[in-house]
This record gives structure tokens, C-alpha cells and sequence, in this order.
């Protein structure tokens, strides 16, 4: 049952360790099957909350943000929106979840709805009509739960060459929703 102690807030540099830690958590559980052992072993949580750090002290534009789920003030999981950058996405009108993760022991715990909603909130405050998401094709969890929420395929695709040759590679699948819907479920 979860506390009722529970948020979501824009994350703050002091946050970037505690996000690390549940990126890379996160992505040692869910990449287990899709991405190379040695990738996922090689994941640095220092060299990743500095890149965190400066992200969040200094983001590349001003609707780029970083939000926080928290249990109490221990962060539970994070999610990341920006203006889309898909080369068919409308500036004025398309936003982005770039990331959205959840500590893998702390799932079916509402930090995922919580974020959700808080990235719907947030792209609408930042003048999105609609948000997309690209997620891995073979995550049947993710697309399930972002289709409970309102979000459907929209026919796009794409695969990921993650060393550039060849090697690893990620197929993903874009999800997108409407934000001006009633609580920010709308129609996909």
C-alpha cells in the first residue's frame, strides 16, 4: 500500500545520485534480456550522476525537465520531457517523455501514474498539446501500462544502433497521447 507521503517535483541537483542509482538499477532489470551483459555490468553510476547533475544545474532549453517521484524524500523513480525532436514533430505542439523509470523494488507502487500524470501536467504547462514516448518494441509492460493512461502507437518506428556499428541494437516503437483531454488521458 503505498505511504501517504508520496510526490512528484522537478529534481534538483542534490537529486542526481539518488537518480543514477535508479537509472541504473532500473536499466540492469529491464535491458537484462536486450542488451549486452558487459554494457549493463559497464553502467557507471558516478560518471552517470554527473551527467545527471549538469542536466538538471543547466538544461539545454528551458522546457527540458527533470521530474521526481518520491517516497518521503528518498526518490522512487524519475522521468525526464523536453519538445520532441522527431524530424515530423511540430515544435509549437509536440512534446516529449524522454525517460520514465521506476525503481525496479519499488514498482506497483503508483510512482509510475504519478509520473505519468506529472509529465502530462508538465508538457501542458509548457504548451504541448500532445506527447509522444518511444519505447522498446519488446517491452510489453511499459506499452500496457502507457496504453492504461491513454497512449497508443502511432505507427512509428525506429531501431537504435547504440555503438554505431551494428552491434546492439535497440527497435523501438512511438507511443504519443493527447494532452488537451480531460486529466491528461486523452485519446491517442
Amino acid at each position: 500500500m503505498p505511504s501517504a507521503d508520496v510526490s512528484v517535483r522537478t529534481a534538483w541537483p542534490a537529486d542526481a545520485a539518488a537518480i543514477a542509482h535508479v537509472q541504473v538499477r532500473a536499466w540492469r532489470t529491464s535491458y537484462a534480456g536486450l542488451l549486452p551483459a558487459d554494457v549493463l555490468a559497464g553502467l557507471d553510476t558516478d560518471a552517470i550522476a554527473a551527467k545527471w547533475q549538469r542536466s538538471i544545474d543547466k538544461p539545454g532549453d528551458a522546457r527540458n525537465r527533470v521530474l521526481v517521484a518520491l517516497e518521503r524524500a528518498s526518490v522512487r523513480g524519475f522521468a525526464v520531457t523536453a519538445g520532441s525532436q522527431d524530424p515530423d514533430a511540430d515544435p509549437a505542439r509536440d512534446g516529449e517523455v524522454l525517460e520514465l523509470v521506476v525503481d525496479p523494488d519499488q514498482r506497483r507502487g503508483g510512482h509510475g501514474s504519478r509520473l505519468v500524470q506529472a509529465c502530462a501536467d508538465t508538457l501542458r504547462a509548457d504548451r504541448f498539446t500532445h506527447a509522444r514516448s518511444w519505447v522498446p518494441s519488446s517491452d510489453d509492460v511499459l506499452r500496457s501500462f502507457l496504453g492504461s493512461a491513454g497512449w497508443d502507437a502511432d505507427g512509428a518506428y525506429r531501431e537504435l544502433d547504440l555503438h554505431g556499428d551494428g552491434t546492439v541494437l535497440v527497435k523501438q516503437v512511438r507511443l504519443h497521447t493527447d494532452l488537451r483531454a480531460v486529466g491528461g488521458e486523452g485519446a491517442a
